[in-house]
């Protein structure tokens, strides 16, 4: 079954990757063709300046918030989480807020140092909280991470009404990626860095996930590895969040469809689980675009429907194999 997996849904899926990256680059707004492009001086620009970057902008955050789930979930050894679920994206978003404030004019590299710092910060609070909780119930971990979230959204609210950014702020809830153009998406090659760490660091990743004692007795440093871990989470969350802004459940998804396909290997897994993310994020993409066109409903909207029902198919999954 599992070599049928492989020889069978994996090329399909690669297939409709390509496929999707080709619509992504011709379908907008403005008319563009693969003929045009030859004949054409303003589709060739707009194509170049637009689209490009824009379809980009689409694989680097795919990548980003899929490595980032793979990652929290190893180490958390909870299939429940990713930035979004823990509270790492909202800390981002304040201390995005926080630069708007102290900094409007900031340029976008000292935004992102500061939403991953406090991407960082809040990741750590996370885990500081978790180890003090009894675990009685997988489900625990995330509500967790959901609750201190949402204070940290409500805390965010509350600043930017006081000083006058809400629609800044709802725009970067958003998560749209219709704004994204030439000379904006550049700082997310960062993101590539993190998943390609993460590919060589996977086998200290998986270790890490079998617990503290084992993991000690093994032989890996378990406080380091988790700590390059959180830090890789909030570099790929800080940058993200900045560029693009919020993109909820994608870290969660996706690495549970790559496991439910493939197992648990999460070194052969990570490829997979770029492809899987990316694919799932254009086509959540292109559904904004062509379903209400010419205008757009962010990505993050039709990501966070999607999400939100895969998340509650998983929970009663989880019920399932927990009662059998």
């Amino acid at each position: 079954m599992f070599r049928l997996r492989r020889t069978v849904v994996l090329p399909l899926l690669i297939a409709l990757t390509v496929a999707l990256i080709i619509t992504s680059l011709l379908v907008g707004g403005y008319d563009i063709t693969l003929a045009n492009l030859f004949t054409d001086p303003d589709a060739r620009e707009m194509f170049f300046i637009s689209r490009i970057p824009r379809t980009l902008a689409l694989i680097f955050a795919a990548v980003a918030m899929s490595v980032c789930g793979v990652i929290m979930q190893a180490i958390t050894q909870n299939k429940f989480v990713e930035p979004t679920t823990v509270g790492s994206s909202q800390w981002a978003g304040l201390g995005i807020l926080v630069m708007l404030i102290l900094a409007p004019n900031a340029a976008p590299m000292p935004r992102m140092i500061v939403a991953s710092v406090f991407a960082f910060i809040g990741t750590m609070l996370f885990m500081f909280v978790l180890r003090r909780i009894p675990l009685r119930s997988s489900m625990v971990v995330p509500l967790v991470g959901i609750m201190l979230g949402a204070v940290v959204g409500a805390i965010t609210t509350f600043i930017a009404g006081q000083f006058n950014l809400l629609q800044s702020m709802s725009s970067w809830a958003s998560g749209g990626f219709s704004g994204i153009v030439r000379g904006f998406y550049e700082p997310l090659w960062a993101t590539v860095i993190v998943a390609i760490l993460a590919f060589f660091l996977a086998n200290r990743f998986t270790v890490a996930g079998l617990g503290r004692d084992l993991a000690t007795n093994i032989g890996l440093n378990y406080e380091r590895t988790v700590l390059i871990g959180i830090l890789m989470v909030a570099l790929a969350t800080g940058v993200t969040s900045v560029v693009v802004g919020f993109i909820p459940f994608l870290g969660l998804v996706v690495p549970n469809i790559v496991s439910m396909l493939l197992g648990d290997d999460l070194r052969r897994n990570l490829p997979w689980v770029a492809v899987v993310g990316i694919c799932f994020l254009l086509a959540c993409d292109l559904i904004g675009r062509v379903i209400v066109a010419p205008m757009e409903i962010p990505a993050s909207v039709i990501l966070g429907f999607i999400g939100a029902a895969v998340f509650i198919g998983l929970v009663l999954r989880q019920q399932r194999r927990v009662g059998a």
